[in-house]
């Protein structure tokens, strides 16, 4: 199978300096790592040092070892799987406006989630079951885009406008879920905005085997994903499926969507942005790309976590509560918000 022109120069200055970037993101993710575990309240710095080195009193042992470093794994995965979604579907559908977000994946996740807390069938209490919920929900999302779109699935337009409508719709509906269960809305407003908080090692255990396999099966759809990012034709003319690459695809990215959503919630504009950064970073060859997607949606969401923990300290102390925490959600939301406009005001003048 060979690879079209238009592909192949991006690819191989990709493969040349791949390598290195990806070792210079790995060492990022540590510094902001680093930074997650120092930043919340409750213990210092030279406390989280004492405990790393093994020593340390019962309760810094107790607030790292199992509050703040399952918080930072759990994090760290599912920045990683939303980087990872965004990319997968971006390269599918050929829309570097799509994403989970607005796709109807994370809402249909969202309201998978929601509908079975409400029914008392899962919480944040059984991550597995939650898992499944929001596997059920975000694939009935994926899957009304897909009826909806029809023979248009290779149109980024289209797909793009109907994926906005499906959104809409899954929204509206997790909302009706709210009203006829209003007593839920304590235990599932963590889902709607995406929090970190009370992530613990019960949490973790069922996301990073998720994850690593849909991972897994990512990057070994970065072939199939680099020729449909050139266009159906050109796909199909060197022997893909694009029909059957195009869902493989798809069924990927929903599974790390759920994954992630099961585990904090519909973090914003991740799996929107993340691609567009790694793309700029990696070029068009996805073999690089995914790894630097996964590896990006790690230091944002960790990098957001740390930012959030600060801020929640600082305003703790302004305004002399204790209370105060600000979700992760909200700071990637209103960051992702802007980036968002940055990258479609350029789209539009490159018209």
């Amino acid at each position: 199978m060979s690879v079209p022109r238009a592909v192949a120069e991006p690819v191989h200055r990709a493969v040349r300096s791949g390598p290195a970037r990806i070792a210079a993101l790995a060492l990022l993710v540590a510094v902001v790592g680093c930074a997650d575990l120092v930043a919340g309240r409750a213990v210092s710095v030279a406390d989280v040092r004492d405990v790393l080195l093994g020593g340390g009193d019962p309760m810094a042992r107790h607030i790292v070892l199992q509050l703040r470093m399952p918080r930072l794994l759990v994090a760290l995965v599912a920045g990683a799987s939303l980087g990872l979604a965004g990319l997968v579907i971006q390269s599918a559908l050929r829309n570097p406006l799509a994403g989970p977000e607005v796709t109807g994946v994370t809402p249909g996740a969202v309201l998978g989630a929601v509908t079975a807390t409400g029914l008392g069938l899962a919480g944040w209490e059984s991550p597995a079951a939650v898992v499944v919920a929001a596997c059920l929900g975000g694939f009935a999302g994926a899957g009304l885009l897909w009826l909806l779109t029809g023979r248009e699935k290779g149109d980024p337009e289209q797909t793009a406008v109907y994926g906005v409508l499906v959104s809409a719709v899954l929204a509206g509906c997790t909302a009706m879920v709210l009203l006829v269960a209003p007593g839920e809305l304590g235990s599932v407003v963590q889902w709607l905005i995406g929090s970190t908080e009370g992530r613990v090692w019960q949490h973790w255990h069922p996301l990073w085997p998720w994850a690593l396999v849909w991972a897994g099966v990512a990057w070994l759809l970065a072939g199939p994903l680099t020729l449909l990012r050139c266009g159906d034709e050109q796909a199909a003319a060197v022997g893909l499926d694009t029909g059957r690459g195009r869902a493989a695809a798809l069924v990927c990215a929903v599974a790390l969507t759920a994954g992630a959503v099961s585990a904090v919630g519909a973090l914003g504009f991740v799996g929107l942005l993340v691609p567009h950064l790694a793309l700029a970073l990696f070029g068009a060859d996805l073999r690089v790309a995914l790894p630097g997607a996964g590896l990006l949606g790690a230091v944002v969401v960790c990098g957001a976590d740390a930012a959030a923990q600060a801020l929640s300290r600082v305003l703790a102390q302004a305004l002399d509560t204790d209370r105060l925490t600000v979700p992760v959600g909200a700071l990637t939301t209103c960051a992702g918000a802007g980036l968002l406009l940055i990258v479609a005001r350029r789209r539009t003048d490159e018209r």
